[in-house]
């Protein structure tokens, strides 16, 4: 049994593990830095098949993204007034021991020099130069056009959401920042002359 098999067994047992404890344990947020590590451990296979663009895709859009954006959603629901930063500490055990696994995971990675090609020496990515190579030249001549369409109606989706988030809402305040602009000193304090008054019994 070479390295790098060995090295796909251990981060398939960590991904297997990893996803068994989401649903297992009861805090959220030890479930969501659960996930991280089953995603990174997902990337770390994808790059020991030579699909370097996969791997990086999983950690940036779903561990450095949509994960992390959860994981803070998830803490900020959790917070209690006067508390403070009480959770962050309760939670940074779990942290820092996923922390440490996937530290560990990468330099596995690093002692791995090539991994064996399952289907022959025909891979085209490895004839055009690598995997990301190979899929940016498919995606840009080939697969141009359902690029391009692919690109608009997320462009079209994004537009939606913020139109449905910027509607007007009644009972809500709303800031015009021109007229904050042209606001002048006398629309924001008026100056107004009494006469002193004096308290029954005071001179």
């Amino acid at each position: 049994m070479d390295f790098s098999l060995l090295a796909f067994y251990v981060f398939a047992g960590v991904a297997a593990l990893a996803g068994l404890g989401v649903v297992t344990v009861r805090n959220a947020v030890h479930a969501a830095l659960l996930l991280v590590l089953t995603f990174f451990s997902v990337a770390c296979i994808w790059l020991l098949a030579e699909a370097e663009f996969l791997a990086i895709a999983l950690v940036l859009v779903y561990v450095g993204a949509v994960m992390v954006l959860f994981l803070f959603v998830v803490m900020m629901l959790d917070i209690k007034p006067g508390t403070g930063r009480e959770g962050v500490a309760r939670h940074l055990p779990v942290a820092i021991a996923i922390a440490i696994v996937m530290a560990l995971e990468m330099l596995a990675l690093i002692g791995v020099q090539r991994v064996e090609q399952v289907f022959g020496s025909t891979d085209p990515a490895a004839a055009a130069g690598g995997n990301t190579k190979w899929l940016g030249m498919a995606l840009f001549t080939d697969y141009l056009y359902p690029f391009e369409i692919a690109a608009v109606i997320l462009t079209v989706a994004i537009i939606a959401a913020i139109m449905l988030t910027l509607r007007r809402r009644a009972n809500t305040k709303h800031q015009d920042p021109a007229r904050q602009v042209m606001v002048r000193r006398e629309d924001r304090v008026r100056i107004v002359k009494m006469d002193a008054e004096s308290k029954g019994g005071e001179q």
